[in-house]
C-alpha cells in the first residue's frame, strides 16, 4: 500500500472510530497538573466529544490505531473483506498526535481503538505501548480510555488498567447467538472473562480505610461496553434486561446503545435499514431510569408494545400513564422513590423538593420553579393548592402531554 500523509490517516481513522459510541470519561479520577508538573487534565472545558454526568464537557481525540483487521464481523464496515480506505498509525504518531492536539486545547484525552492486526496480543501491546508512553516518557495526566481486545493475554489487560482511567470492551449484540453467527471469530466467554478481570482488578485496587498503602489505581473510572442495535431482531426490553444483567455482574460504570448502520457490501444477514435513532434515544433515557431513578426492566417493559418502547413518548411517562392508580402523589409527603417515578421530575428537582418540604408546605408555583416544565408534571401530583380532579384519569392526558410533532418540508420533486 502506498504511504499516506497524517492528515489523512487521521481522517481515515477518526472517521472509522466513529462507530464505537463507549468513549465517556465520566467517573475518572484527577491527575491534577495545577502544580505545573505533567501535561493535561481531566478537566475543564474543550470540543464537545463527551459529556459526564456533572455535565462537564470533555473533548477526547478519538481514533483507531487502525482500520485493517483480521476478523470479518459481518456489522463491521472495518472487517477484513469490506471494500474501505486503510490506514495505521505508528505508537508514535498517535502519541505526538495526542500531546500535539492537547497543546492546542483541542482535546483533553484520548480514546484509543484499534482493528486487530496480526493476533489480539500484538494488537492489545501496541495499544498498551501508546497509553505507557503517554504516562511515562511525557508525563501526561489526561483522560486515557483504552479499548480492550479480550482474547489477549490477562496481563497485558492488567498493563492496560494501570495506564488508562477507563477500559471497554464490547459485547456488540444483544444475543449471544447473533454475535457467534455474524462475528464467528468473537466469543462471548472470552468477552465476559475480559470484563470479570476488569472487575476483579477494580475492586482489588479500592484502598481500605485501614491501609496505610494505597494500592495502585486500576483503571478508576471503570469500565464500559456497547450494544449494537437493530442488527438482530432482540426487542428494546432484552436489550434492557441484557444491559441489567451486564450492570449487576460486571460492575459497569455505563452500556452505550448504537443504532445499526447499514454498511456497504453488507451481508444478506443483516437489516437493509437501520433503525429510528429515537429507539437509541429511548433506550439511553431506559437505562437512565434504571440506574438512577429505581425502575426494574420488568416495569419498563409493563408500557411496551411487544417489547418495544414507545417512540412518541419518554418510558418514564409511558410507565406512569399505565400505572395511573399509582398517581396523583403529594409533592409535600410522598416518599423520595414514588416522587422519582413523576414524569417531569428530575433526580436534582425530587432532592430539592425534599430538602424545601422540611421547613413549609410547596405550593404548584414551588414545584415549577423546581423543575424544568410544570405541564407534564402536574397531572401525577398534588400541592398545598392544587389537585388535579380528573386530569389523571383523562382520557385524553397522553394526547396532551404528547409533544406535537415539527412541521416537515413537503419536497416537489
Amino acid at each position: 500500500m502506498a504511504q499516506i500523509d497524517l492528515r489523512r490517516k487521521l481522517s481515515v481513522l477518526a472517521d472509522a472510530a466513529k462507530y464505537d459510541a463507549s468513549c465517556a470519561s465520566s467517573g475518572t479520577s484527577k491527575r491534577d497538573s495545577s502544580n505545573g508538573k505533567g501535561i493535561g487534565s481531566t478537566e475543564g472545558m474543550g470540543i464537545c466529544h463527551a459529556y459526564t454526568p456533572d455535565g462537564r464537557c470533555v473533548s477526547l481525540l478519538k481514533v483507531l490505531l487502525t482500520n485493517f483487521c483480521i476478523y470479518d464481523c459481518a456489522y463491521c464496515i472495518n472487517r477484513a473483506s469490506s471494500n474501505v480506505e486503510r490506514a495505521r498509525f505508528s505508537v508514535d504518531e498517535v502519541v505526538e498526535l495526542t500531546l500535539n492536539f492537547y497543546r492546542r486545547n483541542y482535546i483533553e484525552g484520548l480514546f484509543l481503538s484499534s482493528g486487530i492486526i496480526r493476533s489480539g496480543d500484538y494488537t492489545m501491546e501496541q495499544l498498551v505501548l501508546v497509553a505507557r508512553k503517554l504516562r511515562e516518557e511525557h508525563d501526561f495526566r489526561g483522560y486515557i480510555h483504552l479499548k480492550l481486545i479480550p482474547e489477549a493475554d490477562p496481563r497485558l489487560i492488567e498493563e492496560a488498567g494501570l495506564y488508562a482511567d477507563r477500559l471497554s470492551a464490547n459485547i456488540e449484540l444483544p444475543r449471544d447467538e447473533a454475535l457467534e453467527r455474524l462475528a464467528p471469530q468473537k466469543s462471548v466467554g472470552v468477552i465476559k472473562k475480559a470484563m470479570s478481570q476488569v472487575r476483579r482488578r477494580g475492586e482489588e485496587a479500592k484502598p481500605e480505610k485501614r491501609d496505610r498503602k494505597r494500592p495502585p489505581k486500576f483503571a478508576p473510572a471503570g469500565q464500559s461496553t456497547q450494544l449494537i442495535i437493530g442488527a438482530d431482531g432482540a426487542p428494546d426490553t432484552e436489550i434492557l434486561d441484557r444491559s441489567a444483567s451486564l450492570y449487576g455482574g460486571y460492575g459497569l460504570r455505563r452500556v452505550y446503545y448504537s443504532a445499526f448502520s447499514p454498511i456497504p457490501d453488507a451481508s444478506s444477514t443483516l437489516p437493509l435499514s437501520k433503525p429510528p435513532l429515537m429507539r437509541e434515544h429511548r433506550l439511553y433515557q431506559a437505562d437512565w431510569l434504571m440506574r438512577f431513578y429505581g425502575f426494574s426492566t420488568p416495569e419498563i417493559g409493563e408500557a411496551t408494545k411487544d417489547g418495544m418502547l414507545d417512540l412518541a413518548i419518554d418510558p418514564k411517562l409511558a410507565w406512569a400513564l399505565n400505572s395511573r392508580a399509582l398517581f396523583p402523589v403529594d409533592v409535600n409527603r410522598a416518599p423520595r422513590e414514588m416522587l422519582l417515578r413523576v414524569p417531569g421530575l428530575g433526580v436534582k428537582s425530587v432532592d430539592r423538593i425534599i430538602s424545601i418540604r422540611r421547613w413549609r408546605t410547596l405550593r404548584l408555583e414551588d414545584v415549577a420553579r423546581l423543575c424544568r416544565g410544570i405541564d407534564k408534571v402536574r397531572p401525577f401530583i398534588t400541592a398545598l393548592d392544587w389537585s388535579p380532579g380528573g386530569l389523571t384519569d383523562a382520557i385524553d392526558l397522553r394526547q396532551r402531554l404528547t409533544p406535537e410533532p415539527k412541521p416537515v418540508q413537503l419536497s416537489l420533486f
